[in-house]
């Protein structure tokens, strides 16, 4: 059953319901009050037969006209304590039917009360109130008006019913029709989608309600899948590129050494240059790595991390990777939630940048405040052309092609940044060199004092 199908179904339904209930309530409510209009009219009768009946009871057989109060809609008969019939009804059936509870009020046990019977085939509402003792006056007025009426209103009430089943049921099916169609195109594109995997689609929004709102988002997860293919097929096309390179290079040396045809020096040679590739070679990848694991997010749960003794951990590890420059470090207590290691790794590799571009004796200047950690060095400096590309990946100045190096250093910074909420930018530092700063939104364990 299609969604539009039970949308029309549930309309019906509860218009259905609605009716039904709008229904009984009025029906009831008619029925009520014309018995209550009946139950009027006979106890009038009961009140203006009680005067004239002693004498009605021992006198010779009345007429109507001698009966005030004996019109032609209402029928009369008195009955005594034992159930027996004094006078009759005065009408075209014999008598009205006489139970135990009608001599009971005869004989003084028990109050007036209606009740409904059946004589001679036609359904009466009876009223049964003492007169005297051990006589009791049954004042009778056919239904038929009454089942007539109700008859009617249940005809109507039924057509009504069906005729709004029909129409909530129609108007149901045109609305969901229409509510369903931005449904109907999502669905169709989704479905061409799977078939050509085309991310470059996308689907009509039609308004701001929430099948445009899905809409929307849709083609915004369309948009992500599109740049993240794209970025993953880029990827796949420079990691290549750039392991083509040493590993030819490896190659063409056991190539030669192969042979076996090298003097000892250029022996040596090849061999340095065998080791020096694979080690290109090793770093390449292990970059590739840690590349696709920052792109996956931050670990869950971040823990509270002291950016001051991280950065300070990383300082020390770089002035023993490149002990040609000296590095400084000017440290406040500072917190922010992250994974130590992710964030060491980021800090790491701007020092390895800024050792890379500085001369040698150069100083490197860190300084790390408020969720910031900020790294100047003394070489030539960033370009304003060169800027919006320093943390793509694989981008390497024009400059820096000779320099040791994959091109992946900045772009791990710049994921390492994204996935815990923070940012990293490069500017050209008063009195030459370049200004990295990496930020982190502090937290309030930024306040605490220093670790003694």
């Amino acid at each position: 059953m299609s969604l539009g199908l039970r949308l029309a179904i549930t309309a019906a339904g509860a218009v259905a319901v609605a009716i039904g209930i709008a229904s009984g309530v009025m029906y009831f409510s008619v029925q009520r009050s014309l018995i209550q209009e009946t139950d009027a009219v006979l106890a009038d009768r009961a009140a203006q037969v009680r005067p004239v009946a002693p004498r009605v009871v021992v006198g010779p057989p009345p007429t109507r006209t001698d009966i005030p109060g004996a019109k032609l809609d209402v029928l009369m008969q008195f009955v005594d304590g034992e159930g027996r019939i004094l006078r009759g009804p005065m009408a075209e059936i014999d008598a009205l039917p006489v139970d135990q509870a009608t001599a009971d009020v005869a004989a003084g046990r028990a109050p007036a009360f209606f009740t409904d019977v059946t004589a001679g085939g036609t359904r009466y509402r009876v009223l049964t109130v003492p007169l005297q003792e051990d006589l009791a006056l049954q004042v009778a007025r056919p239904l038929t008006e009454v089942d007539a009426i109700l008859q009617q209103l249940t005809l109507t009430v039924l057509g009504v019913l069906v005729a709004g089943v029909v129409l909530a049921a129609a108007v149901g099916g045109l609305v969901a029709r229409a509510s369903l169609t931005p449904l109907d195109r999502l669905t169709r594109t989704i479905e061409e989608l799977t078939r050509t995997r085309d991310l470059t689609r996308r689907v009509e929004s039609g308004g701001h309600d929430e099948l445009g709102r899905l809409a929307g988002s849709f083609n915004s997860l369309l948009a992500a899948l599109d740049t993240s293919l794209r970025s993953q097929r880029q990827l796949v096309a420079d990691a290549s590129h750039e392991l083509r390179t040493p590993i030819t290079s490896v190659r063409t040396n056991l190539e030669l050494l192969q042979r076996g045809m090298l003097e000892p020096d250029e022996r040596e040679r090849v061999l340095g240059d065998v080791v020096s590739e694979l080690a290109r070679l090793s770093h390449l990848v292990a970059e590739l790595i840690d590349l696709a694991r920052e792109e996956e997010g931050p670990p869950a749960p971040a823990v509270d991390v002291r950016l001051d003794e991280v950065a300070r951990a990383a300082v020390g590890i770089a002035a023993a990777e490149w002990p040609g420059v000296e590095l400084s470090l000017t440290a406040e207590p500072t917190w922010v939630k992250g994974d130590p290691d992710r964030i060491e790794r980021a800090i790491r590799n701007l020092l390895d940048n800024a050792a890379k571009w500085s001369p040698p004796g150069g100083e490197i200047e860190v300084a790390v405040r408020a969720g910031e950690v900020a790294v100047r060095d003394h070489g030539p400096g960033v370009s304003e052309a060169d800027a919006p590309h320093v943390f793509d990946r694989f981008w390497r100045a024009p400059n820096a092609r000779r320099m040791p190096g994959s091109g992946l250093g900045l772009s791990i910074v710049r994921e390492v940044a994204r996935s815990h909420g923070g940012t990293v930018g490069v500017e050209r530092a008063e009195g030459g060199g370049a200004l990295f700063r990496l930020r982190f939104p502090a937290t309030a364990g930024g306040l605490a004092p220093a670790a003694s």
